[in-house]
């Protein structure tokens, strides 16, 4: 792969059919499916399978022991922690194999976290900005900028743009990193602009 613009280690395999963006690293011992599709400048840890037709946006990294099953979409800038489980189905059965056609569909939206160890039962979406607690387990849909944790998982906070988590005073939520500010509406937390 030395006339490619991204880095698949040897140990790796890259099925024929698979786009991979310009800058991505695949590390050691991943398998990338056909019909994957990789944005640029991601980075994929060791050991790491990504399934078919899963689309993956730009700038994410995917931590060691990860693997992204058919029906997810990472959208740009998500962080997968090492050993953190995706899945696709709720009722599987060996003996009664569902196919593409019944998985559960999950989408990671851009620039959200989820943490070592974390599972992520599909058929929900993840926020924007959103951090899921290494361990926790994910079972409804995660709010933007909603920090997540424990067995079912549950909003015991939220987070900055940044990563931080946000401090409240006054009924505004604050960052003490990089200082933007917050409010919670009541449906959604939107950024103050003044």
């Amino acid at each position: 792969m030395a006339d490619k613009d991204y880095f698949v280690h040897e140990s790796s395999y890259v099925d024929d059919g698979v786009e991979i963006g310009q800058g991505t690293k695949v590390w050691h011992f991943c398998h990338i499916q056909k019909g994957a599709v990789i944005g640029e400048k991601c980075s994929l840890g060791q050991n790491v399978n990504v399934s078919n037709n899963v689309h993956i946006g730009n700038g994410v990294k995917i931590q060691n022991n990860v693997s992204v099953y058919e029906g997810v979409t990472l959208e740009d800038n998500v962080f997968c922690g090492p050993s953190m489980v995706f899945t696709n189905d709720l009722t599987p059965r060996a003996r009664f194999p569902k196919g593409s056609a019944g998985y559960k569909k999950t989408v990671v939206h851009h620039d959200a976290t989820i943490g070592a160890n974390a599972t992520v039962v599909c058929g929900h979406d993840i926020g924007e900005f959103a951090t899921i607690a290494s361990g926790a387990v994910v079972t409804k849909n995660v709010e933007p900028h909603a920090l997540m944790a424990g067995v079912p998982a549950k909003r015991i906070g939220w987070v900055c743009e940044c990563g931080q988590v946000l401090r409240e005073k006054d009924g505004f939520y604050f960052c003490p990193d990089c200082g933007r500010r917050y409010e919670y509406t009541g449906i959604a937390l939107k950024e103050k602009n003044e």
